[in-house]
């Protein structure tokens, strides 16, 4: 520590501050319980053409079965880790409805997680979002 002290005295003062911010910063660790949100009721919220719109499911160990403007869609669902599984639906109206979406879970809280979703084969066009664990 005398050191870095030393170092500050003598050199420029933002020198030492990069270093401690540095150091604190690499202390910092994403929080990633993924295994609390495998199950259970949900709630997603998102702005479409300017009006919030929130969609309600429910996930089991299989399924995912979603409430979305008085409609209900189902997908299974297949955990590839605990933080990153892969849903397609069960009756796929359209071509696109065919396609499996990956979802990734980037970080989470105690009731929510943020995460980062694509059609499988298509990582250009990544979106993210965030979920509330209702129950």
């Amino acid at each position: 520590m005398e050191n870095l002290i030393v170092l500050h005295q003598r050199n420029n003062p933002y020198l030492f501050l990069i270093i401690v911010l540095v150091c604190l910063i690499s202390c910092y660790k994403v929080e990633r319980d993924c295994i609390n949100f495998h199950t259970g009721e949900f709630e997603f919220s998102s702005i479409v053409n300017g009006t919030l719109k929130t969609s309600y499911f429910k996930r089991t160990e299989k399924l995912e079965i979603e409430t979305y403007e008085g409609k209900i869609d189902s997908a299974s669902i297949r955990w590839v880790n605990d933080c990153e599984c892969i849903l397609t639906k069960l009756n796929p109206v359209s071509n696109q409805d065919k396609r499996p979406v990956q979802i990734k879970i980037l970080s989470t809280t105690a009731d929510t997680y943020v995460f980062e979703y694509s059609m499988v084969g298509k990582a250009d066009n990544k979106q993210r979002g965030t979920i509330k664990k209702v129950n």
